[in-house]
């Protein structure tokens, strides 16, 4: 692998480390699940059509599970998915982003400052946006499972809100896509490690090799029972 001099801009010659485990196994379904579960709600919200709107609230029912899950999992999960392993204070982002220009950022085993917080915003945004969805309408023949618990003066204006909220997630997806593309610009693949788990250029006593298959079925679990349990208001 291939490194650039933070001080001369020299490209110089690195040596990868050993492989260290740091995305278990429900973080890196959770995140490519997300990926399919958004494309097929912006895709078949774009197309239109009966059927296409049925699968578009399937994948927000599943969207809407899987900001649940990774809730829960960032507080009883993977050492390195915990919200507290990566959330950091204003100071230490700034520092971090300061760094990251002048290319003498630290290496971090899991999400940067900044990215944790991106992990944040686009939890945030998808919830909202499920959660939206839920009591929209479109006037004619859709509604949502929620509609009937609201006026429709009110769900009209979830709904507006439902279709503004897009621009917002087309905004954070791409500045995501662009922090990868530039991470990997400066030799550092992030999207490897999110499918192995493993990365090459981490301390190794970050090393998280502990499986949780227990946990991680009852958290899943629990997320489907939440979905369904908010589903059976309607």
């Amino acid at each position: 692998m291939t490194a650039q001099n933070g001080e001369s801009g020299e490209t110089t010659d690195t040596v990868e480390g050993p492989a260290v485990r740091v995305w278990d196994l429900p973080v890196r379904l959770f995140h490519w699940a997300l990926v399919i579960a958004v494309v097929t709600s912006v895709a078949t919200g774009l197309i239109g059509g009966l059927w296409q709107m049925d699968v578009h609230m399937i994948s927000g029912y599943v969207i809407l599970g899987l900001v649940i899950f990774r809730v829960v999992w960032g507080l009883i999960g993977g050492r390195h998915a915990r919200f507290a392993a990566f959330l950091k204070g204003p100071v230490t982002v700034i520092r971090y982003a300061a760094d990251f220009a002048r290319r003498r950022e630290a290496h971090t085993p899991g999400h940067n400052p900044i990215g944790g917080w991106s992990v944040i915003a686009l939890l945030t945004i998808m919830a909202l946006q499920a959660g939206t969805g839920l009591f929209a309408n479109d006037d004619i023949f859709l509604e949502g499972p929620l509609f009937n618990l609201v006026s429709k003066e009110t769900s009209d204006w979830l709904t507006g809100w439902h279709h503004r909220m897009v621009t917002a997630i087309y905004v954070l997806v791409g500045l995501h896509v662009a922090a990868i593309a530039v991470h990997w610009l400066r030799g550092d693949n992030l999207v490897k490690p999110m499918v192995t788990g493993a990365k090459t250029n981490a301390d190794p006593a970050a090393d998280d090799a502990t499986p949780r298959p227990v946990r991680f079925l009852i958290v899943a679990a629990v997320a489907v029972a939440a979905v369904f349990g908010i589903l059976a208001l309607g």
